[in-house]
């Protein structure tokens, strides 16, 4: 069975080659062609520079590689661009080119087909769960995008369709490619995965000790209304988050940082606030506030003064507060609408047509 260049960290490149005994350079040759400068084909990472004869000939024999489809580009007005891709694996899933400024991108990828945790504003949620994307299929949202950037890729988030803790092992690779000097270069602190609350998960991944964030997805600190949008509350209680959320910071000596999706009259009067003072009383913390973005109408971000309001009531916490912008609403790019669909903005070209850079 051939294996997938997409899909290898060093080590396990390493690993895959030796039966050919290639050196640590010539290695690290593979793995930056596919990873740094993009080789789409095998044929092409074995004729990169300093790839031994040896190894190429390896390579097309014992190696392949796959590559999504992109099915669209659409971007808004706000910049941000949606790809849509079709996995040969199947299923389609998205990811989002987002402009930090006018210097460089993140992008927000996907790490499953759909979701299970059905998180009720969620768009993702409504598709219902399909299967976790392989290695490569993350890596391809990230290299694609890249190759068409006018900037540099300086951030990866994994906040696009799926839960990432569910797919541990899948993102957590990826996230060790996309982190590596001779892989994208992008440093570990620029990663980020947000979670639900999966607590074994975030066990897991705080004892083993990554350099990559978790973000936490709260919403809530009254259990009664958390488990009105976030069914996950029912299987890992608040308290049992909360824990977890606590070791986290603790280990890693930094503010957890707490996505809370404000939604007008449902999480944003002053109970509120002094729910979330109580519950991470004595922990570290930052809030990122989100307004909801629900194509259905069920949900609605809270007007300019509810949120000043609410904001102001939040100084209790002595924490940072800050405000998450989530654009791209128009195409369906934003926080938690995200549903393999197609509508608004400008359809982008074929790269091309769209000219140099």
């Amino acid at each position: 069975m051939k294996f997938h260049l997409k899909t290898l960290s060093l080590p396990e490149l390493q690993e895959a080659l030796a039966p050919v005994a290639p050196s640590p350079v010539a290695v690290r040759k593979v793995f930056a062609a596919v990873f740094a400068h993009g080789a789409s084909t095998v044929e092409e990472v074995c004729q990169a520079p300093q790839v031994p004869k040896r190894v190429a000939d390896f390579l097309r024999q014992n190696a392949e590689m796959s590559r999504l489809q992109v099915v669209e580009r659409r971007q808004a007005e706000d910049g941000f661009v949606k790809y849509l891709f079709a996995s040969p694996l199947g299923g389609r899933v998205e990811a989002v080119r987002i402009p930090i400024f006018d210097h460089k991108y993140v992008v927000c990828i996907s790490s499953q087909v759909g979701c299970a945790l059905a998180c009720d504003f969620c768009m993702t949620g409504k598709l219902g769960f399909q299967r976790n994307l392989r290695t490569w299929e993350i890596l391809d949202q990230v290299l694609q995008i890249r190759a068409e950037a006018d900037r540099p890729v300086r951030g990866v988030v994994f906040m696009g369709m799926g839960e990432p803790l569910l797919n541990y092992n899948e993102t957590l690779r990826a996230a060790r490619i996309l982190s590596h000097p001779a892989g994208f270069a992008i440093a570990g602190p620029s990663i980020t995965f947000s979670t639900a609350g999966l607590v074994p998960a975030i066990r897991r991944y705080t004892s083993e000790g990554h350099p990559y964030r978790l973000a936490f997805s709260v919403t809530s600190a009254i259990p009664e209304k958390r488990l009105q949008v976030l069914p996950i509350e029912k299987a890992h209680p608040l308290p049992e988050l909360v824990d977890a959320i606590r070791e986290y910071a603790t280990v890693r000596r930094e503010r957890a940082m707490l996505a809370y999706v404000a939604i007008s009259g449902f999480n944003t009067g002053r109970e509120d606030a002094v729910a979330l003072q109580r519950l991470f009383e004595g922990i570290p913390i930052k809030v990122d506030l989100i307004d909801v973005t629900d194509p259905t109408g069920k949900y609605l971000p809270p007007s300019a003064e509810e949120l000043k309001a609410f904001r102001d009531h939040l100084q209790i916490l002595g924490a940072p507060i800050a405000r998450r912008y989530s654009g791209g609403k128009e195409i369906g790019a934003a926080c938690g609408t995200l549903e393999a669909s197609q509508y608004g903005g400008v359809v982008l070209p074929p790269p091309a047509t769209l000219g140099p850079h």
